[in-house]
């Protein structure tokens, strides 16, 4: 099954109309995106977009053999005229079944949000999964699973064409059914100016493990290709309110099933505490899992998914509590060798660790020197402790104002 992208872009296209933002700025040339528009094998068009002829032709293709055009979501713009030649656009109802004479099968899948997605075998047994910009399969289960959550037995999709940097987790619910497998190439489309283009949109769809091709772009679904392959341990520096946690974050929005480790815990009749850490559990998915905790070592021994750490400098200050390191004599007996060998034990279990990991920590050390011995021991500890584990780290980021450095890749 051929699949030409006519174009990768949300329905004002990018840049969009009159924007002055820096990414519609950036957006010109080859970085400009017509609307998402893909045509299958020349003969099935999902979505009708201003210009897909057009679009066709420079893709090298024509759209005269089209049998079947199919829209997914309601188009806000003006009403998009139908070429000459092309049959009229419809819709197949959520869960019906098309039987295209090209020989193609289209399942309407339901979303959870306004439009239609689709599901297509093409007549060499390729699956292709198509979703609207901003949907997401309707739910627990996916376009393969029933609500109960078993499988009716297919194999992963070949292709998914997805929303994968607005909506990360319709890709984890498709993960997480056995739909989306190792092999699968997961293309992000419905692309808007919430992202840069460039590098920046690589890093980000890399991180989901999808990735991004310019419009016109043909995919042969099935064939071979590498597909992004997210790092297994990942450190995300940064100062304060630096965007590190989002950052963190948004690297396993994507993903199943994830454990939250929140080394922070409680502060009893801390009011600001509170409400800081509850403006972090509303921001997550609400299919992870928080476990509060500074023992770290047995959550990286286990296997299973992906285990993300926040923040590795409260860490810190728990261990130095428990070393006694804030005081100079207890320090000088034999505070500083334990917090080292309980710094060292933890450096040990990232190296080892077989579950993806993404651990936060705070940069330190660029500004005021602190006026206590302790707090300069802290700052110190830190640093050494950021070293050891970022060298047992593939991928080590500094995020400074909400923007991600890539360190070590």
């Amino acid at each position: 099954m051929e699949l030409t992208l006519l174009g990768t872009g949300t329905p004002e296209g990018l840049p969009r109309p009159g924007c002055p933002c820096a990414a519609c700025a950036l957006s010109v040339g080859p970085r400009s995106r017509a609307a998402t528009a893909v045509l299958v094998d020349g003969a099935l068009l999902l979505d009708l977009t201003p210009g897909a002829v057009l679009a066709g032709a420079r893709a090298g293709h024509s759209l005269a053999g089209v049998r079947q055009v199919l829209l997914t979501h309601p188009h806000d713009g003006p009403p998009v005229e139908l070429p000459p030649g092309l049959p009229a656009a419809g819709r197949v109802p959520d869960g019906r079944e098309l039987a295209v004479i090209s020989g193609h099968r289209v399942r309407a899948v339901p979303m959870d949000a306004p439009g239609t997605g689709y599901e297509v075998t093409g007549p060499d047994g390729g699956r292709l999964l198509y979703l609207p910009p901003g949907g997401a399969p309707a739910g627990q289960g996916s376009p393969r699973t029933g609500s109960g959550g078993g499988t009716t037995g297919q194999r992963p999709y070949d292709v998914v064409l997805a929303d994968v940097l607005g909506r990360p987790e319709a890709l984890a619910r498709l993960r997480a059914s056995g739909a989306v497998g190792p092999a699968t190439d997961v293309i992000a489309v419905h692309l808007d100016h919430d992202t840069p283009p460039g590098r920046e949109l690589e890093r980000r769809c890399a991180a989901a493990g999808a990735r991004a091709v310019a419009d016109g772009t043909t995919v042969i679904a099935g064939e071979y290709h590498a597909v992004p392959v997210p790092p297994r341990r990942t450190l995300v520096l940064g100062g304060a309110r630096s965007g590190k946690s989002f950052e963190a974050e948004r690297r396993l929005e994507a993903f199943p099933g994830v454990v939250y480790a929140a080394t922070g815990g409680t502060r009893d009749g801390d009011a600001e505490w509170a409400h800081r850490v509850g403006l972090h559990r509303e921001r997550r998915p609400a299919t992870w899992r928080t476990v509060e905790t500074c023992d770290l070592v047995p959550l990286l021994a286990e296997t299973g998914p992906p285990l993300l750490v926040d923040c590795l400098a409260l860490w810190l200050t728990d261990a130095m509590d428990r070393a006694g390191a804030w005081d100079d004599e207890v320090w000088a007996r034999g505070g500083h060798q334990q917090l080292h060998d309980r710094s060292a034990e933890l450096a040990r279990a990232v190296r080892t660790a077989r579950r993806p990991v993404v651990l936060v920590s705070n940069e330190v050390g660029s500004g005021i020197v602190p006026a206590t011995a302790s707090g300069r021991r802290f700052r110190d500890e830190l640093g050494r402790l950021n070293t050891a584990v970022a060298a047992e780290c593939e991928h080590v980021l500094l995020v400074v104002a909400g923007q991600a450095l890539v360190l070590k890749d």
